[in-house]
């Protein structure tokens, strides 16, 4: 069921149809291992429902400022990398396909690490860069709705996922 308000841009309803779980090998990049999960269990449509593990290097990616025609550049953002063991504590986001037939993974993430010996988190979008380390578990919902798909949106020159 698609809805409207002045709020929301769009809103639906889909079912998931099946939970796909891989377990991504040490030392591995973390955005690749699930590009190869999501083409290995041929996933078209789903949502991120857990992941959990370690880390052995981490990139996030954030807004630095925002552009003031929401179209977002890496100009835009800052890339900040973490060299040592980090905990992957939550990792929320959307797999949709592309009009080409490719999968689009959209995923931020969140991770802690030590630092001065304090317990420090960090997070942001994932790219690559970020590297597997002990016991990398992905959990997927998977959709697989025709409806939805991934293509860019000129408005904010971002891929944004549609139905």
């Amino acid at each position: 069921m698609e809805g409207s308000t002045e709020l929301l841009e769009r809103s639906g309803e889909f079912q998931i149809r099946r939970v796909v779980v891989g377990k991504l090998k040490i030392g591995v990049d973390l955005r690749e291992g699930i590009m190869e999960l999501v083409k290995r269990e041929k996933i078209k449509s789903g949502v991120f429902l857990s992941a959990l593990g370690a880390l052995k290097k981490a990139v996030f990616r954030n807004a630095k400022i925002m552009p003031p025609d929401y179209k977002m550049e890496d100009k835009y953002r800052v890339f900040v990398e973490i060299d040592h063991p980090l905990e992957l504590v939550s990792l929320p986001g959307w797999i949709a396909t592309k009009e080409n037939g490719e999968p689009e993974v959209h995923a931020h993430f969140t991770a802690s690490t030590v630092i001065d010996d304090k317990i420090v988190t960090f997070g942001g979008h994932l790219t690559n860069g970020t590297i597997t380390s002990i016991k990398c578990v992905i959990v997927i919902g998977v959709i697989d709705d025709a409806r939805i798909r991934a293509a860019n949106d000129p408005a904010i020159n971002q891929t944004e996922i549609y139905w």
